[in-house]
């Protein structure tokens, strides 16, 4: 799909039109000039994957990680690369409405604007799509979010660490996701993060907190030292979570994430009362406006921060700003983030100087990636990239070639 001051055009098949622009930093004098976003190419697709997980089953069978990346190219010829990456079984946004919102509302609102005005970009794209509770189809928004900070940072010939007036850092420990489909799965499970020399692990509860607080115990007596966290994404009711927690946190979890869905707002407050374990809000927080009311209300401990679920990195960075002014706990993790995503993360996590164990598990079940260097990830750590923009190169041919081989259902 290809958005220009006078159409968008749907890049859906093989010859989807990516356009010839060369990526890099301007010239000194090309600097000195205002730059204005010319044109965005948007590319739905999916990334195979490898192993169970149990958020990945699209319509009509289709399996794999839906993604749309999002190519805004300046008109000096400047590029920047950026990705959405919608969950229809976690939120409610799809691959295909997050490619029709991108289309139709946030890419042309985008169209002719200077892209070193941050601020106003994002001014621009609340207009484009009025919130509800919170800012709307966030994680679409995602996509030209990176692709902005991509193309700024490119532009100033900095990352998006020092666009931001920090120091690039890293690398990244990462977490291994333990999410069996049976207790009996879970020590081979165990093992295969172990042997790729992860120390740290994550596991996915709930509904059943008999076999959650079983898991845990598996997990904490193969790894007694490592950092354990628990994430039941919303699916506990407020009786099961208040008798869990201390049970969890008995068998050796340091964390529980998203207990309850986000709008049982007297259950985080009784949650956080308990103290058994820190309680942490994902889902829930979108905006940095509903956090600060959260942290008022005295619901959560701290956030597990995804640059992916809040409308990319400029809410992130925000949200961790106002949980460390608050003393709060904030954890990095995402959405099984592809890699131009999850690059995006791993430059926020090293800039803002993630203390924690990261819940990025895209290198666990990903088996496919478009940048011209894969992300580098080895012994459990990741790489924080520091070149321009999100530190990527993005391999058009790899682009088309996933275009080609992902199936899309469109409305009839």
């Amino acid at each position: 799909m290809r958005i220009t001051r006078r159409q968008f055009v749907i890049g859906t098949t093989a010859t989807a039109m990516l356009g010839a622009g060369v990526s890099g930093r301007p010239s000194a004098g090309e600097k000195e000039r205002k730059v204005r976003i010319e044109r965005i190419d948007v590319f739905p697709v999916r990334y195979p994957l490898t192993g169970y997980f149990k958020f990945f089953a699209g319509p009509r069978g289709a399996m794999g990680r839906a993604a749309v990346i999002v190519k805004m190219m300046a008109d000096d010829g400047t590029v920047g690369w950026g990705q959405s990456v919608p969950i229809a079984r976690w939120a409610y946004e799809t691959l295909e409405t997050a490619t029709i919102v991108i289309k139709d509302y946030f890419g042309p609102a985008l169209i002719g604007r200077d892209p070193l005005d941050l601020e106003g970009a994002q001014a621009a794209l609340d207009h484009a799509l009025a919130p509800a509770f919170t800012t709307g189809m966030p994680i679409a928004r995602a996509g030209l979010d990176l692709a902005l900070h991509d193309l700024a940072g490119k532009l100033r010939g900095q990352s998006a660490a020092e666009f931001w007036g920090r120091k690039p850092d890293g690398p990244i420990t990462l977490s291994w996701t333990v999410n069996p489909r049976a207790l009996s799965d879970a020590e081979k499970l165990i093992e295969e993060g172990w042997q790729r020399g992860y120390r740290h692990f994550n596991i996915k509860v709930a509904p059943d907190p008999k076999t959650d607080v079983e898991l845990a115990r598996i997990v904490r007596r193969r790894v007694p030292d490592g950092f354990l966290w628990a994430d039941a994404n919303g699916g506990y009711d407020v009786e099961t979570a208040l008798a869990v927690a201390p049970k969890l946190a008995d068998a050796g979890v340091n964390v529980l994430e998203a207990p309850l869905r986000p709008n049982r707002i007297s259950g985080y407050q009784k949650l956080k009362k308990q103290g058994a374990l820190p309680i942490l809000m994902d889902e829930g927080v979108i905006s940095p406006v509903e956090l600060e009311e959260f942290i008022r209300l005295e619901m959560i401990d701290g956030v597990a921060m995804k640059p992916s679920r809040c409308g990319g990195l400029e809410s992130a960075r925000r949200q961790i700003e106002l949980i460390e002014q608050a003393g709060l706990m904030w954890l990095g993790s995402g959405l099984t983030d592809p890699d131009i995503s999850l690059a995006a993360s791993l430059v926020l996590y090293g800039a803002y100087g993630l203390k924690k164990p990261a819940a990025l598990n895209g290198p666990q079940f990903l088996t496919a990636d478009v940048l011209a260097q894969p992300l580098k990830i080895r012994d459990g750590l990741a790489d924080v990239p520091r070149r321009p923009g999100l530190g990527i190169e993005v391999d058009e041919d790899k682009v088309r070639e996933l275009v080609k081989r992902t199936p899309i259902h469109w409305p009839s």
